[in-house]
């Protein structure tokens, strides 16, 4: 893939490193259909540039990623390609997974086709044969937990915001990766809870490998990067692949298997389907902010532009 064809990402490389950008500002860095698929042709290209050691994992704007851009498919309304239920037009796959159009009856599988499509891209960054870094600035919630834990490293502002909000209603993490970045009983702190870390707590509680000071995360992430490119790509690869068995040993594609189909579940639950009334009714933003707020971080509604 071209990089000027790139819809939602900023691919370039300098020197030894590949820097994937994310790069919808305006609306959070939220994850379209088109992204996961952007990122694993990014990733791909970097692997297979001889001259790229490591890649780098960003985004620009305020955060690095709100999740997934949910707030049309949450608020009900339809793509442009969809003109009805008996033109024999063209349903946005998104739509049709993530919520029930009228008419027509939720089938598990297809959005368990579309989802795991995604967590396929996003688990490109844990296959990619070079490491990737990752940086978290700001915020990194719902969905966007899926690229950041896919990284093989994090590194995140002392301020930041990470966790995944939607295990209170409407959603269950995809790569169900927090078990091993985290180990059981801390995971399942933030999962029964839908409870957030900052950058301090995510580096204390050894989600990141670091934290950082906003004013330095950027020279930080740099340096990190550099060092690791000093390293010859055949020691990276094999020290990558060795390391990664040990997730892949515990059952991690298994797991991935019972978050993506849950995820799906949890969106048509009494509980889900009372949340899209309510952000149809209210909008989106609204009705997160009504499930947040009895834990007191409604604010994180925010991070969903």
């Amino acid at each position: 893939m071209a990089a000027d064809s790139l819809q939602t990402l900023v691919y370039e490389r300098t020197g030894r490193i590949a820097r994937i950008t994310l790069n919808r500002p305006s609306r959070g860095n939220g994850i379209t259909l088109a992204m996961p698929r952007e990122l694993a042709a990014c990733v791909e290209r970097a692997n297979l540039d001889p001259s790229v050691h490591v890649l780098a994992l960003s985004g620009n704007g305020t955060g690095f990623c709100g999740g997934y851009d949910l707030v049309e498919s949450a608020e009900g309304r339809r793509s442009d390609g969809y003109e009805g239920e008996n033109t024999g037009a063209p349903i946005d796959p998104m739509v049709l997974a993530l919520n029930h159009v009228e008419g027509r009856t939720w089938d598990p599988m297809v959005d368990y086709a579309m989802m795991s499509r995604n967590v396929r891209g996003f688990m490109s960054l844990f296959h990619s044969d070079k490491p990737v870094v990752c940086k978290v600035h700001g915020f990194c919630v719902a969905g966007g937990t899926d690229l950041a834990l896919c990284s093989d490293l994090l590194l995140i502002a002392d301020d930041a915001k990470i966790g995944y909000p939607p295990a209170r209603v409407w959603g269950v993490p995809t790569t169900a990766l927090w078990v091993y970045r985290l180990g059981l009983e801390k995971a399942k702190r933030l999962l029964f809870t839908g409870d957030c870390l900052t950058g301090k707590q995510a580096a204390a509680w050894g989600l990141a490998h670091e934290s950082a000071p906003p004013e330095e995360l950027d020279a930080r992430f740099e340096a990190l990067l550099e060092r690791i490119a000093r390293v010859p790509v055949n020691q990276l690869m094999m020290m990558k692949l060795m390391l990664n068995q040990t997730a892949m040993a515990q059952g991690l594609s298994t797991t991935q298997i019972l978050g993506t189909v849950f995820d799906g579940i949890a969106r048509h639950t009494p509980e889900g389907h009372a949340f899209q009334r309510r952000s149809m009714e209210a909008g989106f933003k609204q009705a997160v902010r009504e499930r947040d707020e009895p834990f007191g971080d409604f604010g994180l509604a925010a991070f969903k532009k």
